[in-house]
């Protein structure tokens, strides 16, 4: 039943310019659950989570979230029902430090002038704390967060968005650029958050993938070509026809 899923896209569709992107797609994901979803260039996976987001209308088809239907809904209210999204390259404030990038996200707000008249509240000193146990930034606290790492920085950009406590988390190709030990430390990072958080993540990296060790969907042309465990997807004739095969 419908209301059994946080997140429910049924039969959509989207065309560009003659090209459908999104093909009669259907795919839900429970509360709690984190799901990787993978497939070659050109799959659909970005303009699915415009569609989720609100960036991008679907020709027809529905997008439910928590029972409510999407479509009806512009960007903004669609975050704050609960649903956050991390694009692939990190948009962090260089020029402010880990500890006030945190800040900025748990107000709200894009504007760094807007803290130089706002003292910091005790609670929000609290969840900064917390928020940089999770993410592991503790001790560059008060570092800039243009003198982060590339894997620092898509760490702290999840932070950021955890301060705006969504239920859902859609995140876009986290470890792309990252070291080896940076993506083990990303895949701990997201099981953690999955503890408190539903979680979609759209990746390329299979290592990254199985180190999650959730089910996978695959998608191909703009629909669901299978969906399962990582090992019974990849052994799919045809996921390695369209996919692992290249």
């Amino acid at each position: 039943m419908s209301e059994d899923w946080l997140l429910d896209l049924s039969h959509v569709s989207v065309t560009f310019d003659g090209f459908r992107a999104i093909n009669d797609l259907t795919l839900r994901l429970r509360p709690g659950e984190m799901r990787a979803i993978v497939g070659p260039n050109g799959a659909g996976k970005t303009t699915m989570m415009d569609i989720v987001t609100g960036k991008t209308r679907p020709d027809c088809g529905s997008v439910r979230f928590r029972g409510q239907e999407l479509t009806r809904f512009d960007e903004p209210t669609i975050a704050r029902l609960g649903i956050g999204r991390k694009f692939q390259k990190p948009t962090v404030f260089e020029a402010l430090s880990v500890h006030d990038n945190l800040l900025l996200a748990l107000r709200g707000t894009r504007s760094p002038l807007r803290m130089l008249f706002l003292r910091e509240t005790p609670d929000e000193g609290e969840r900064i704390a917390g928020l940089l146990g999770r993410i592991g930034l503790t001790a560059r606290e008060r570092l800039l967060a243009g003198a982060l790492s590339h894997g620092q920085k898509q760490w702290l950009e999840i932070g950021m968005l955890l301060a705006q406590d969504p239920r859902l988390l859609l995140v876009d190709e986290p470890v792309a650029g990252m070291t080896d030990a940076e993506t083990m430390q990303t895949a701990d990072l997201l099981r953690d958050i999955n503890t408190s958080h539903s979680v979609i993540v759209v990746e390329h990296d299979m290592d990254f993938v199985r180190a999650l060790g959730v089910d996978v969907t695959v998608l191909h042309e703009g629909s669901v070509l299978t969906e399962g465990t990582l090992d019974r997807v990849s052994a799919d004739p045809r996921v390695i026809d369209v996919y692992l095969g290249r």
